[in-house]
């Protein structure tokens, strides 16, 4: 299933008891189909906005966001989304949990639940299928969603800081199973994160958007070749793309005494 996002002129504003508050935009972009694409801003800028926009959990103010041509104006089943926690019932096992769009959207099946089962050998959890969440770390927690997030073949996965909640090592473990995930899976990601190196690590392009209500700043090619690993992280284009995205969040005071 192909997956290509187009934005043109995007914006949210917000009603509130003080007024209208411009959370996002107009932002314009296009994700071509299979590409991993990184939005990267300051706390409050809008990323959040701009994925519950993706998925049509919002209506947009103004502009427009199609997915393959078509308007994207309310929750779709080709849409697939990774939330910042995982999110899990807890009553239900491993396998139960990834199989929930599934029965929700009325398409479980043999053959689907056959796909179910691959995406969990897929992110490494065959040996805990019937396992509850309780009994998992969070990594293997998040990992349960990302399965979730792709058991109905998306064309566009949509992740909100999906490792946000994590410790530091475990956060590194996953952003490599992400990429593995990802490459095995093909499909056009979207990536919310405040994490400079996790863009850089996992996106083909970063989107940098300003502070609220968030504009596009510049968007970042990564030169990385793939499949990357943690020796990408010390190669001369890992560290000058970090740099430069790092110089574009930097007060001006500090880079005119750079």
């Amino acid at each position: 299933m192909t997956g290509r996002l187009s934005l043109h002129e995007l914006a949210l504003t917000y009603q509130t008891s003080r007024g209208p508050l411009e959370a996002l935009g107009p932002v314009s972009f296009e994700l071509e189909d299979g590409e991993f694409l990184a939005v990267l801003g300051p706390s409050g800028c809008g990323k959040s906005t701009l994925l519950k926009l993706l998925s049509g959990l919002l209506p947009a103010t103004s502009g427009t966001a199609r997915l393959n041509g078509e308007i994207i104006d309310r929750p779709r089943r080709d849409v697939g989304i990774v939330f910042q926690k995982p999110t899990l019932l807890p009553w239900k096992t491993v396998r139960q949990n990834v199989l929930v769009p599934l029965h929700v959207l009325g398409t479980q099946t043999t053959a689907t639940e056959r796909t179910a089962d691959e995406l969990i050998a897929m992110v490494g959890l065959e040996a805990f299928a019937q396992y509850y969440p309780h009994e998992l770390s969070g990594g293997m927690q998040q990992r349960v969603g990302i399965a979730r997030g792709l058991v109905h073949d998306p064309a566009l996965l949509l992740m909100d800081e999906p490792f946000a909640a994590l410790d530091a090592l475990t956060r590194e473990a996953m952003t490599l199973e992400l990429q593995s995930i990802s490459n095995a899976a093909k499909k056009s990601v979207v990536f919310i994160t405040h994490s400079i190196a996790e863009a850089a690590f996992l996106a083909d392009r970063i989107i940098v958007l300003s502070t609220r209500p968030g504009r596009i700043v510049e968007v970042v090619n990564v030169p990385l070749p793939r499949p990357r690993d943690l020796a990408s992280m010390t190669t001369p284009a890992f560290i000058e793309t970090c740099d430069h995205l790092r110089r574009l969040f930097a007060p001006a005071e500090t880079l005119a005494r750079a």
